[in-house]
């Protein structure tokens, strides 16, 4: 094979038209999904580990009371990628997101790799979540004075005599088994649940206000100014929800309509419920005493407020779920588009006749979920799952750059506002957290992407369907 055609196949664009075209009857998803029910899942997606977990985590041993800082620079870098992907999704409604995104408009190599990214990136998230989530249940079992054995308690050099995080083991499995049902109980589910966990949230907030104390936001930066981008590239993750509710184009009942709005609602409502709620948990508890398991929940036990702690672990197990539901929603919906184009086998692509879900790539990413937060510790897996999704702003945000120079006369349903500024703040802020991230980080991510360029040039690029038309258009004249 000549360089020329190897660099052929690798940047050959997936063209718009056959974006839009109809799959065959058994690679079709139920479209059942509104607006509000699409806004439910991106929020969904951004609010849970992030409030409930992580800000107690980073706040007690990256910044501080300074958290707040981190979660208002994240919220930037994601809100100029989240227009990125708004314009994007209101020109391609379709399963995959950021792969499709990709694959459109920077070619077949570009698609590729941040395909392959997500599907680690996405099961990593919804493990992270899931040990979350195990950390409230813990607590509430502590309230009833149940005691469980150590040793399914966390994973190993996560605490004493600990091996394995059986409650989030459990809680990714119990969400395969909720997305294997279909699209329209997910829909459903995610509304409730979402409007029960902004419920919870704003009772935090409301509450917690009245037991702030200003000298617990004194050192404001007990780390250095520095940590607050550490602790930014960290929380990272618990503000790109929308992200992954994108994937969910296809099953949308008018996504180039609905998807923008949804994108752009579901981060505002988001982000200030972020801000309102760190402010409070970091003004009741000094940051050294707060818990980086279940941060809320012991913070109104140290305010002498017990049946408030306990409303919030019930909520928060609740509140948290929807995460790992979204996410794994998301990491079969690229899994599921990259099998459809021929990049992965189209066995994975199959959906259930009845359903019309991928129940295939449902289970294994359900188990693979599982194993991921039953042995792993929830620092190292959050690192993981952020320098990913930073790569996955940084392609969508060239990309939208891309193809308003080459497809300038597309229709769009949302134009993102001051072209190139916003996707180059997106792209500037994305690689700046990035740096951030430990070197053990970049080194686990180069791995999976070495192994990605193995899969690609042994398999993808000569299954690709792109491929497969050149071969039938190639061969036409000499068959006829």
């Amino acid at each position: 094979m000549s360089l020329a055609h190897l660099r052929a196949q690798m940047t050959r664009r997936k063209p718009l038209g056959e974006v839009e075209d109809e799959a065959a009857a058994d690679e079709q998803l139920s479209r059942s999904l509104g607006l509000w029910q699409l806004t439910a899942i991106g929020v969904g997606g951004i609010i849970g580990a992030g409030i409930f977990t992580l800000a107690g985590a980073v706040a007690h041993s990256v910044t501080g009371p300074s958290v707040l800082i981190s979660f208002l620079i994240a919220g930037v870098a994601s809100a100029a990628a989240a227009l990125c992907y708004a314009e994007f999704a209101g020109m391609v409604p379709k399963a995959g997101s950021a792969y499709t995104y990709g694959y459109v408009s920077l070619g077949e190599i570009a698609g590729w790799f941040i395909g392959w990214d997500l599907l680690l990136e996405y099961v990593a998230v919804a493990a992270v979540v899931a040990i979350g989530v195990s950390g409230y249940f813990k607590f509430l079992l502590e309230q009833v004075d149940i005691t469980l054995p150590d040793w399914m308690l966390g994973a190993a050099g996560t605490g004493e005599g600990h091996v394995v995080d059986v409650f989030a083991m459990l809680f990714c499995l119990g969400t395969a088994w909720l997305l294997s049902r279909g699209i329209r109980s997910v829909g459903r589910f995610e509304t409730v649940a979402v409007g029960i966990k902004v419920a919870l949230v704003v009772l935090i907030i409301v509450l917690g206000v009245f037991h702030i104390d200003s000298a617990n936001y004194t050192p404001y930066f007990p780390f250095g100014t520095g940590a607050v981008w550490t602790g930014a590239a960290t929380v990272f993750f618990a503000v790109f929800g929308y992200d992954a509710m994108s994937t969910a184009a296809e099953e949308s009942t008018e996504g180039k309509k609905h998807l923008p709005k949804a994108i752009i609602y579901s981060l505002a409502i988001a982000m200030v419920l972020y801000v309102l709620a760190t402010l409070v948990l970091t003004g009741m508890q000094k940051y050294t005493e707060i818990s980086p398991t279940s941060g809320f929940s012991t913070a109104f036990e140290s305010v002498g407020q017990p049946g408030v702690a306990n409303i919030i672990a019930v909520g928060a197990i609740v509140g948290i779920v929807t995460v790992v539901l979204t996410f794994m929603l998301g990491v079969t919906r690229v899994w599921f588009a990259m099998s459809r184009d021929g990049l992965l086998p189209a066995w994975f692509a199959k959906t259930h006749p009845v359903r019309k879900v991928p129940t295939r790539v449902t289970w294994i990413v359900g188990i693979g979920s599982a194993l991921m937060a039953g042995l792993l510790d929830i620092t190292v897996v959050a690192e993981l799952t952020n320098i990913g999704i930073l790569m996955a702003f940084i392609v969508v945000s060239v990309a939208v750059i891309v193809l308003r120079r080459t497809r300038p006369d597309e229709p769009r349903e949302f134009r993102l506002p001051f072209m190139p500024v916003v996707p180059l703040i997106g792209i500037g802020f994305s690689l700046y957290l990035i740096w951030s991230l430990p070197w053990e980080t970049w080194a686990r991510f180069v791995i999976w992407l070495v192994a990605g360029l193995l899969v690609y040039f042994g398999y993808s690029r000569t299954h690709s369907e792109l491929e497969r038309g050149r071969r039938a258009t190639a061969e036409g004249p000499a068959s006829s």
